[in-house]
């Protein structure tokens, strides 16, 4: 598809990091977890959970899976506004 017709997000859209952070992050003191009760949840090391909720990790669509699992959530709950 050339460049021109694809659709662009605007300027003041949130990225899918932010957006998971923040669900991430609530979805977790919720439960009461820390970072660490969340990592061990998901059988992910507490460094990488703490990553993903400071946007500074990618993360895998597998390790999303892991996360909503842990939280007790669908995956798309991980990525809506």
């Amino acid at each position: 598809m050339p460049a021109a017709a694809r659709a662009t997000a605007p300027a003041d859209a949130v990225s899918a990091r932010a957006i998971l952070a923040a669900n991430m992050i609530r979805l977790r003191r919720d439960l009461g977890w820390s970072q660490e009760a969340l990592a061990f949840e998901c059988g992910l090391h507490r460094t990488f959970a703490a990553h993903v909720e400071r946007q500074v990790r990618n993360v895998s669509i597998d390790n999303i899976e892991r996360i909503a699992q842990a939280l007790g959530v669908a995956v798309y709950e991980l990525l809506m506004p």
